[in-house]
């Protein structure tokens, strides 16, 4: 069970990562519709969980992420480094977000 203390610093992580992520988007000119903001806000905050319980990643093959731009995959490592404890892998799933949102333009 997560503290309320606990629950107030997820809270403060998962706003902290949002707002660095519509940095990267607006200096890239990305604009996600509002079913794309809700997964990436799910998302976050799944990172913050495992980055405050050290709950692991289903394993995930890296052949999957293959057609993500590099510039996806920098900006979703640029966020999991915000974190400082979280794998490589994590970032793989959070370019999926950034590639998605891509097409929008």
């Amino acid at each position: 069970m997560v503290s309320e203390a606990g629950s107030t610093e997820a809270t403060q992580l998962t706003e902290k990562a949002l707002a660095f992520i519509r940095t990267l988007y607006q200096a890239r000119n990305i604009t996600p519709n509002e079913v794309q903001e809700q997964m990436l806000e799910s998302h976050v905050r799944a990172m913050v969980h495992r980055s405050l319980t050290g709950e692991p990643l289903p394993e995930v093959e890296e052949e999957l992420f293959e057609e993500i731009s590099p510039d996806s995959l920098a900006m979703a490592k640029e966020v999991v480094d915000l974190f400082g404890n979280l794998p490589t892998e994590e970032s793989w799933l959070l370019s999926v977000h950034f590639e998605v949102a891509k097409d929008n333009l």
